[in-house]
């Protein structure tokens, strides 16, 4: 039967002359009508009541398994270049000990200046001050600041600079200031320098 032909014959039919009571007798077309209708209420309600729910927990899955994915990739990276880690962190503990092995202790403080002043006297200077500072503690470190005056000519300066930094340990120096001495001295520069070296700071247990 053609959708024409059926459109027509269900113009034919009077509805109000359908009981429910003899549905066994209503024309075939009426009965597919009906059970078509009702083939779609059942889908439309099952997808709403239990299709769409899992719909959404299956793209839930899908994307918990692209992080999943991305994850094991990631990790697989790091076990790759474990080895290649490994050696590096190595490096990285011997480099550290050996620059805590350059910063003075408490104890060696005092050597550390007989360097400076080896090192200045060495160079033709004269020293007028040598002094430590209060210490300034830092988060992972302690500075030691160590006040230096010195007179003498530019080329003895800057061999003195050139020797401190040059020390097994570590320091480093700031605060330059150098003015010429009083003519009455001679032909000589005075140099005020900060000198600080630094020692590691503990972790409190």
């Amino acid at each position: 039967m053609s959708l024409s032909g059926g459109w027509a014959q269900m113009r034919r039919i009077d509805l109000g002359e359908l009981e429910m009571s003899n549905m066994g007798a209503w024309p075939a077309l009426v009965k597919g009508v009906i059970a078509a209708l009702v083939m779609l209420l059942v889908l439309a309600l099952g997808y709403n009541l239990y299709l769409k729910d899992l719909l959404l927990q299956l793209d839930q899955r899908r994307a918990d398994e692209a992080v999943l994915k991305q994850q094991f990739a990631s990790k697989a990276r790091l076990v790759a270049n474990l080895g290649p880690y490994t050696e590096q962190m190595k490096a990285m503990e011997t480099a550290f000990d050996l620059m805590l092995r350059q910063l003075p202790s408490d104890t060696e403080v005092p050597g550390l200046l007989e360097d400076i002043s080896r090192t200045g006297l060495g160079s033709g200077l004269e020293f007028e001050e040598i002094k430590l500072l209060p210490e300034l503690v830092q988060p992972f470190y302690v500075e030691l600041p160590i006040q230096i005056t010195v007179t003498g000519g530019y080329h003895e300066l800057a061999t003195f600079v050139s020797g401190v930094a040059g020390l097994p340990r570590i320091v480093t120096l700031h605060d330059f200031e150098i003015k010429p001495v009083t003519p009455e001295v001679g032909p000589k520069l005075r140099m005020n320098i900060l000198a600080r070296t630094y020692r590691y700071k503990v972790p409190r247990p």
